[in-house]
């Protein structure tokens, strides 16, 4: 496969880029990561943690080669445990409580599907450095996708409550996944150059996707009309501030401390 030079117009666009999809896994790895110790049955326990594992994994191949590009000697822990709320770029849709086991299986649903597929397309990038990142972790997240989409079938289809709260939990959500196909400039430039793909292009094999899931599990879709709650990318809710003050307690504690 090879690999394109870009400009450095271009290195800018990248850099945003491996900052959206690197805080992506970072944040949600951060809240997976909360159900530890604390699920309803071991197995889900144990399948929770390797999800959240994966992900942090994800988050050091994203951010750090997003260190390299940007070419200032940040590293990947500095740009994960040292920036400020404004300056991350993930969606508002991974920031969202986890609420009840149900709600943090649709979140991880609905992320999981638009997840599976830009990956897809990446394999496929002309910087061969993303092709190689995006070819190990589809691995892992076709894996993800598979474990959430059958609970989500099997917890819609199950009895009246469970049920009840999942499509409690697809109507809180559905609004925040309108910001996973929010394309801008960056995006536009690094489309063109072959690198990723614009993200309203995997909308409509989104759709399918977790529209044949959510007939499966009887859960109805709701309207058609996504809400992109956050404004631009970086505009965060409270939530975010919670999940930093977690993230970064022992750097900001110990600037600069090793282990």
């Amino acid at each position: 496969m090879s690999t394109t030079a870009v400009s450095p117009v271009d290195q800018t666009a990248l850099f945003e880029f491996l900052k959206r999809i690197g805080d992506n896994t970072l944040i949600l790895g951060h809240r997976v990561s909360e159900w530890c110790g604390h699920s309803p049955a071991l197995e889900e326990d144990i399948a929770l943690s390797n999800t959240a594992l994966d992900l942090i994994g994800q988050t050091q191949l994203w951010l750090g080669l997003a260190g390299e590009v940007e070419g200032s000697g940040r590293t990947t822990d500095n740009l994960a445990y040292l920036r400020d709320a404004t300056e991350f770029r993930n969606v508002l849709l991974v920031e969202r409580p986890n609420g009840d086991f149900g709600k943090t299986l649709m979140r991880q649903f609905l992320f999981d599907a638009w997840h599976f597929l830009i990956l897809k397309a990446l394999r496929g990038s002309t910087d061969k450095r993303i092709a190689d990142i995006a070819e190990k972790a589809s691995k892992e997240v076709a894996y993800h996708l598979d474990r959430s989409r059958d609970l989500v079938i099997r917890l819609g289809d199950g009895t009246a409550e469970s049920h009840r709260r999942m499509q409690e939990a697809l109507d809180d959500l559905w609004a925040y996944t309108g910001e996973l196909f929010v394309g801008d400039a960056a995006d536009a430039t690094l489309a063109e150059a072959g690198i990723a793909p614009q993200p309203q292009s995997l909308k409509a094999d989104w759709d399918e996707l977790v529209g044949e899931t959510l007939s499966e599990a009887t859960l109805k879709k709701p309207a058609d009309g996504y809400m992109h709650k956050g404004g631009k990318r970086g505009v965060h809710t409270e939530h975010m501030g919670f999940i930093l003050a977690d993230l970064q307690f022992l750097q900001r504690a110990y600037p600069g401390a090793t282990w």
